[in-house]
């Protein structure tokens, strides 16, 4: 048994790549998101034990501390059956079989909120596993070799170092992230403008895409900053914006329906936002009370209305309830699921429909770790 504290990297996909080149070992490799209740975990061990497969319990200090008692004691019968080489044993008042290829790893992030200590119970069940801190610039050299560029390496280089710099130079913002998730997003829409614009020079797009990605997300006393690092990594070099007229219009029809003043900076922020809902799946729009967060999101709405587009967002604030009223929960003795709140709208939205339109959820209030996780699992 394993588990790993680091907080750039995680080793399920290398716990994956071992499943894959060393299948003789185990049976396979599944990995879950961690679950405050001992009964769901001990389900899965007992299935994990009875198959022989390797388990990846994901986020495992997540758990609330009195489960994690109870499931050190589940631990420890399923380490003492191996011990011994046990074909079967008593599991949770059951017996069942022992397969000795039966591995169980966690991972965890220390220090968020919501997070808990390990027991000491709990930590001598495992081996720690040190991770290094993974080499930006290779990866980036690949990946940009694997998306069809051939001057990765100089490009690879120029990229590490302008992220390198941005993290030094500019104002520390919590919501500032220069790590290898957002390298890996600017490289994955760099692919896509390469592919779609084959006659521009590599460098040009590149250097578009840093600049399409970042700037959304920079502070306005940081943007020239930016730019002049960019300009810099790529002397001489010119890319223009990329153009929206029909939607620029409806953008400042719909400020002026909305009887608001049409402010050049507000109008840019809509054309950012338009274009970061283009490359992702989701979007985070920060910024302080009062700041326009919501009035750019309704222009946007009200935009893409105008040009033929329907939008319709269902709004509610994820603060306003507990993660079962938001999520639904599942009952433990007759195992029926009750939808929360989200689940619901996410049901309605998803359901097949012939009309032409965009539907947003929209999550109105402050950011938390304890529910904003489990969205993303």
């Amino acid at each position: 048994m394993y588990y790993a504290k680091p907080c750039t990297f995680k080793p399920i996909p290398g716990l994956c790549s071992l499943w894959r080149t060393t299948p003789c070992l185990f049976k396979q490799a599944t990995d879950y998101n961690s679950e405050d209740s001992n009964l769901a975990i001990g389900k899965n061990l007992n299935g994990l034990c009875q198959s022989g497969a390797w388990g990846c319990f994901d986020e495992f200090n997540r758990i609330d501390a009195s489960v994690l008692s109870v499931i050190s004691s589940q631990l420890k019968t399923i380490q003492q059956g191996l011990i011994s080489k046990a074909k079967r044993f008593v599991f949770e008042g059951t017996e069942i079989d022992l397969d000795p290829r039966v591995g169980a790893f966690i991972t965890m992030n220390p220090g968020y909120a919501g997070r808990t200590e390990l027991p000491e119970s709990i930590k001598a069940l495992f081996r720690p596993v040190v991770v290094i801190v993974p080499d930006l610039q290779q990866i980036c050299e690949i990946m940009l070799f694997s998306e069809g560029f051939s001057l990765a390496k100089m490009l690879a280089k120029k990229m590490v170092v302008l992220y390198k710099l941005s993290r030094e130079q500019l104002s520390k913002q919590y919501h500032y992230d220069f790590g290898l998730r957002a390298l890996k997003s600017v490289l994955v829409m760099a692919g896509e403008l390469k592919r779609s614009s084959a006659e521009l020079p590599e460098d040009i797009v590149l250097m578009r895409a840093l600049r399409d990605m970042n700037m959304p997300k920079f502070v306005y006393e940081d943007v020239p900053l930016f730019q002049g690092l960019i300009t810099d990594l790529f002397p001489g070099l010119k890319c223009d914006r990329v153009s929206y007229p029909i939607f620029d219009k409806a953008v400042r029809e719909s400020i002026a329906h909305m009887h608001l003043v049409v402010d050049e900076v507000q109008v840019d922020k809509v054309v950012q936002l338009y274009e970061t809902m283009m490359t992702r799946h989701s979007t985070m729009v920060v910024g302080p009370t009062g700041g326009g967060k919501s009035t750019v999101v309704n222009i946007l709405v009200q935009a893409q209305t105008r040009m033929a587009l329907p939008t319709k967002v269902y709004t509610l604030n994820p603060k306003a309830c507990s993660v079962i009223e938001l999520y639904g929960y599942l009952d433990l003795a007759s195992r029926d699921w009750t939808d929360g709140l989200l689940s619901n709208i996410f049901r309605e939205i998803n359901k097949p429909t012939d009309k032409k339109e965009r539907r947003y959820i929209l999550y109105d209030g402050d950011v938390d770790a304890l529910w904003i996780e489990n969205m993303v699992c």
